[in-house]
Order: structure tokens, then sequence, then C-alpha cells
């Protein structure tokens, strides 16, 4: 590999950007889509900066192994089954088709695996043993927790109060009532099943598993103890990756993760892009109307940690720098060497653009710095 300075890149766990330093080859682990809809504006913008992240690595001389899975084992999807009168499988698998078009609409890089959680309950019983054999987690009332108090260093990562994480909790699908916890902030590894949901038998009672622990069994044995880098949105900091740490990290008594990224969120009339509240941008109803190049640009001309909201000129604006980039379709290695400098500074795309624009208005060539933003031009 190159001898190339180390980028520089914001760790949410030490709250500063710090020298990224991998080996030769990165392991990568992304949280993936709970596939009970299509993919919205806020999914993709995650998804196109760990491939904005990972095509920055391989032009450096890196591999990277890159984990995205897909959680089939959820409430949100159960739901949707339900409302539809469908198996949650046959949900799942039609929603993840429909992602999988948009990413490769989108030019994202395929990822090394996209596992499904289903696919992990051997895993997940093994996991939960090693965890109740080391002291960390109880069964109470049918289900097994983790005991958050056994472990000194659970909230460091999020770096929140307990009221903080008590409050995000509360939002986030953790039911921090629930009467068999010994503790507001303990939670599932493994719980009883509705008559309509799947079932599968462990030593602790039929059921199902908890959200974190599907994560945490699927990195495992994709990746390994030790991830070099680990992320989603921004909104997955508290609960589930400070559970995925500190559970993972129980059961194998080594490091999970050596950096922690996340992404801002996005808003629609002020409020943050979601299901819940229904304030939406499709990717596939954009590809009707728009070159999905011009998609992708309005996506990264935002850096990665900074909230943005939508707005009705994202997508003219980037359609008119897509054609000014297409004008320009030669290659520039002083712009190029530029454009890496950026991207070495904690990804930063927005002071990319700013260089491709000046660059193309110039009348100069972007070929190659449009390709590392993952643009192909004509």
């Amino acid at each position: 590999m190159v001898d190339l300075p180390p980028m520089q890149l914001y760790d949410t766990a030490r709250r500063t950007i710090v020298p990224f330093e991998p080996n030769d080859e990165v392991l990568m682990y992304t949280c993936g889509i709970t596939p009970y809809d299509a993919t919205h504006l806020g999914h993709a913008a995650t998804f196109i900066a760990y491939d904005t992240l990972q095509r920055h690595l391989i032009d450096k001389g890196h591999t990277v192994k890159c984990v995205r899975n897909v959680t089939d084992v959820d409430d949100p999807l159960f739901a949707k089954a339900r409302e539809l009168g469908v198996h949650y499988l046959d949900l799942a698998a039609g929603e993840e088709a429909r992602f999988e078009r948009d990413m490769v609409a989108l030019n994202a890089l395929p990822v090394a695996s996209s596992p499904r959680a289903s696919s992990a309950i051997p895993d997940i019983r093994g996991f939960i043993g090693m965890v109740m054999d080391r002291g960390f987690a109880y069964e109470a009332g049918g289900s097994v927790y983790f005991d958050v108090t056994k472990v000194d260093s659970f909230g460091s990562m999020s770096q929140y109060s307990d009221a903080e994480m008590l409050a995000f909790a509360k939002e986030r699908g953790g039911n921090v009532d629930d009467p068999n916890k010994r503790n507001q902030l303990d939670f599932v590894l493994w719980h009883p099943s509705a008559v309509d949901e799947p079932s599968w038998d462990t030593l602790w009672g039929p059921g199902r598993p908890g959200w974190h622990i599907e994560c945490s069994a699927l990195a495992l044995r994709e990746l390994g103890t030790t991830i070099d880098l680990h992320g989603g949105g921004a909104d997955l900091i508290f609960p589930h990756h400070e559970s995925e740490k500190a559970q993972s990290e129980a059961a194998t008594g080594e490091q999970f993760v050596k950096h922690w990224m996340h992404t801002a969120l996005i808003s629609m009339d002020g409020q943050k892009m979601s299901k819940s509240l229904g304030n939406l941008v499709f990717v596939d109803k954009l590809r009707e109307e728009w070159d999905a190049r011009a998609i992708r640009l309005g996506i990264v001309e935002h850096h990665y940690r900074t909230e943005w909201e939508w707005d009705d000129e994202l997508m003219p604006r980037n359609q008119a720098r897509l054609d000014s980039w297409n004008a320009n379709a030669t290659a520039n290695p002083d712009l190029l060497a530029d454009v890496r400098a950026r991207l070495d500074d904690d990804l930063d795309t927005p002071g990319a653009f700013d260089l491709v624009d000046a660059a193309a208005a110039a009348g100069e060539g972007v070929l190659d710095s449009a390709a590392l933003l993952g643009v192909v031009l004509d």
C-alpha cells in the first residue's frame, strides 16, 4: 500500500477529529435497513456517506470489508406485515430488493455482505450464552436482559448522562418501565414472541432476539471481535450502539470498535425525516424525475456530520451542477490531489465540491475528481 498521511476523521466516542489509521484491510460495519418501506433520503444519506468513505479508503490503497446488515426481525417490520396482511419475510425481501436498486442507482459500491438478522439465530443463542456465563445478563419474566450495572463503561461511547440515556431509551423503543428489569436502562437480549411473530427455541424459552444483539452477533460472525469502524445514523448512538458496545465487550472481553462514525439527521418541514412522522422523500420517487447522479450530488454536497433540511431547490441545483461537471469530463490530476486532501480532512465533501465547481466553471477537467466522489460523468 502507498505510504500516505492518515486521514482525519471525527470519532463519536472521543468527540474530536483524530487520525484514522487502519491496517491495509479496513473492517467496517454499518447498521442497515429494517426492510418495511422504501428507502428515504435520510437512509440514503447515511449509506452514501459510508460509501464515500469506502471509496476514499480504497483510493488511498486500502481494501475495505464492509458489512451492512438487514434487520428482518424487528417490531416495525412485524407491524407493517400485519397491516398489509403479508408474511414478514415476503415484505422484507421486496423492500430489501427495492433498497438495493436504489443503492445501485446511486452508484454505491457493493458491500462485502448484507446478512439478515434471521440468519444469525444460532449465533445469537451462543452470544447470549457467553454473556450469561460471564455474569452480565439475567433471566426474568420469560426474557433475558443485559445488566448495564455490571459494565462500568456503559455510556462512555455516547457520553450521555443517565437522564439523557433514559430519555433516548424511551424515545427510541426501549421499554424502560418493564417491571422485569432490575434497572430501567437494562435491555432485552431475548424475549417471548407475540402469537403472529417468528419464534425460535432456546434454553431460556421460545421467543426472538432483541434488536441490539442482532448486530453484535452479525458483526462478530462476519468481522471478528474488533472492528476498525462502526456506525450509522446519529439516532443509533443510543441505545443501539451503546448497547452493542457493552454486550459485545462483555461477551468477548476485547475492544469492540476502534472508531465510531455517525451521520447527521435530515429534516423536512422542520422535523427529522422519519417513517413515523411521514415527512419523507423517497429515493425511488426522485429517480422517476431526476438523474440518480444528481440525487447523489444532492446528498454528498452536505457534510456527513451536519444536519440539513430538504428544500425544493436541492434537485434543480444539483442537476445544474451535474450538467456543469459533465461539460468538463476530462482528467485533472492537480484538482484530484486537492479533492483527496479535502476528503482526508474529516470527509470534507462540501470543500471538495467547492473545488470541483470552481474548476468546472473555469472550464477545467473534473472527471477523475467526480469519480472519486462516486459520480460517473458522460
